[in-house]
């Protein structure tokens, strides 16, 4: 019985036995049992739209399989991993990098590439476009050359009236005591002691006594003498001083209110972002989003683009709208630096689980960045209580963890990202062990009867495969949808999301969980993809005799007639 379709959920489902009902499942799976699956009860409308379970099916000693490409599209570092860990000791938190000077030369990219980096961010705020090119294209090279699939993204600079550089390419010693000229005077050089201000008026309402902190406390001064529309200031706690640091004024123990009328699109903005999209980035992260306006002006410009847009919560203001940036956007950046110069520091971990949890209800990847491994900016070892924060993080069941300064400028950005690698593969097993999943109350998301129906098969399938103990999950997808609501839902076994189209495929990059694999798949032949694909795996030896994967699509068929199947299915290889 056909049903109302969208843009990207499949045409038909199948009316379901009721017969099929209450059958032993673990211990069947490999007998040809049929597998029950709820959906969500009876679905109102001139018909009953229930959702086909099929049986396990041995897919062994096909005959017949369409002459696929020689590459499946699946990464070298997945496909590594996959070898060493098997499928269950997969990681499925993502790591983000911050790609500066001290990471831009092929071989280093490499080498954070292999190091399990999944999406390369490139802050505006620094550098040329020329540079920037030039990293993109190196990243580009790697994929195609290379077998990598590495996103990228670029941070827009933002209207920003806090932004300081001390002129050095690298970071610099503020020592207690010291005095230092901020200014918003165009220099030559770095002279010594003094700071440039990239805002004219960043000194305005600004009085003698006031603390000046930098990115959020990394040092501290105090305003000791205002000359024109210069401040010089005292060192009052010692620390570092990086490169385009961020600042904020206070008095009385309460943030200094700032000019917050410029618009969060800048004129340099809205061209870093045309150079994007020429570049055919993949995500876009705007900074100071104090409300939805701007994200969705921006995905306006991008419609028909496969670009995401990603908002950065780091205002009080992006907070008391958090509910509705989320929705806006594709994505979120939880940028706690930032964050912590505006809400008390004890807030900090609240916030962040709030932000991490409505993202997940809302079906939205969140990445937790700044300052997660910052003593690696200098020192070759994190403290045992960034270890802690970053499992934190991934106990949360974020979707991504970012490197800033550790990997930009810092000269231990390999090993920073290793410890990050090994903390969340840490992290996920002992939640997996101690069976600690986060139970979601399910909000429903979808509108349309299809879109519903898709949600309650994710829903449904996930809870199948952790009960199962299946070793995958395969889905087919074109815009990635069904792929994300069974990342919602932070099933055991990896999923395994087969596309067609390489916009998705790089969007897949951020989603907790998922490997994406760019392949041709046919939109009116499911079991051809299925059968195809799984062929395609097992002559790389990735598959064995007796692994059991759990198949959904969400491939809408081109044609009326076509036969889709908006279903489950577990199937056993042979």
């Amino acid at each position: 019985m056909a049903v109302a379709t969208s843009d990207s959920i499949l045409a038909r489902s199948l009316i379901t036995d009721r017969r099929s009902t209450n059958f032993g499942l673990k211990n069947e799976v490999c007998r040809g049992k049929v597998v029950p699956c709820r959906a969500g009860g009876k679905v109102k409308g001139k018909g009953k739209g229930r959702v086909e379970v099929k049986a396990a099916v041995q897919i062994g000693g096909l005959e017949e399989v369409k002459k696929a490409k020689e590459e499946m599209g699946l990464d070298v570092v997945s496909e590594e991993e996959l070898r060493e860990k098997g499928f269950l000791g997969m990681r499925k938190t993502k790591l983000v990098c911050t790609i500066g000077p001290a990471c831009c030369s092929p071989q280093d990219l490499e080498k954070l590439a292999l190091g399990g980096m999944n999406v390369a961010r490139l802050n505006m705020c620094h550098n040329t476009r020329d540079w920037h090119r030039d990293v993109i294209k190196k990243i580009n090279q790697l994929n195609e050359e290379k077998g990598f699939c590495v996103s990228v993204m670029i941070d827009t600079e933002g209207s920003q009236i806090h932004v300081l550089d001390h002129g050095a390419p690298s970071s610099v010693k503020a020592e207690e005591g010291s005095t230092w000229l901020f200014t918003a005077q165009k220099l030559e050089g770095s002279p010594p002691f003094t700071i440039q201000a990239n805002y004219e008026g960043f000194s305005e309402g600004i009085e003698v006594g006031d603390e000046l902190v930098i990115d959020g406390g990394m040092a501290s001064f105090q305003v000791i003498e205002k000359v024109g529309n210069d401040l010089r200031c005292k060192c009052t706690d010692s620390g570092l001083f990086l490169p385009r640091a961020k600042f904020s004024f206070w008095r009385n123990g309460k943030l200094v209110a700032r000019n917050s009328e410029l618009p969060t699109l800048s004129k340099k903005d809205w061209a870093d972002i045309e150079f994007g999209v020429s570049e055919g980035v993949d995500f876009i992260a705007l900074s100071f989003v104090n409300d939805a306006d701007p994200v969705r002006q921006l995905k306006n410009y991008l419609y028909m683009r496969s670009t995401r847009v990603l908002a950065k919560v780091e205002s009080l203001e992006s907070l008391q709208k958090l509910k509705e940036i989320v929705e806006a956007s594709d994505g979120i950046m939880v940028a706690r630096g930032d964050l912590g110069v505006e809400i008390p520091y004890e807030q900090i971990p609240t916030v962040q689980e709030e932000i991490t949890h409505v993202c997940r209800e809302m079906n939205k990847p969140v990445i937790v960045a700044s300052q997660l491994l910052e003593s690696m900016i200098e020192y070759p070892t994190p403290t045992r209580a960034e270890v802690a924060d970053v499992s934190e993080a991934v106990r949360q069941y974020a979707d991504a963890l970012m490197l800033s300064g550790e990997s930009a400028i810092g000269p231990y950005g390999q090993k920073a990202l290793s410890i990050l690698q090994m903390a969340s593969s840490r992290m996920e097993l002992w939640s997996r062990e101690e069976n600690r999943q986060s139970i979601l109350h399910q909000r429903r998301l979808g509108v349309s009867l299809p879109d519903r129906i898709a949600e309650q098969i994710c829903n449904c399938a996930v809870e199948m495969a952790n009960n199962l103990g299946v070793d995958a999950i395969f889905v087919y997808t074109k815009h990635g949808q069904m792929a994300s609501l069974l990342s919602r839902n932070r099933p055991y076994p990896p999923i395994f999301a087969f596309t067609s189209d390489n916009g998705t495929r790089m969007a897949l990059n951020l989603q907790w969980g998922v490997i994406p694999l760019l392949v041709e798949l046919s939109d009116d032949d499911v079991e051809a993809n299925i059968s195809t694909t799984i062929e395609l795996i097992r002559r790389k030896g990735l598959l064995k005799p007796g692994d059991v994967v759990m198949v959904v699509s969400d491939l809408t068929p081109t044609h009326i007639n076509s036969t889709a199947f908006q279903s489950i299915q577990v199937k056993t290889v042979v």
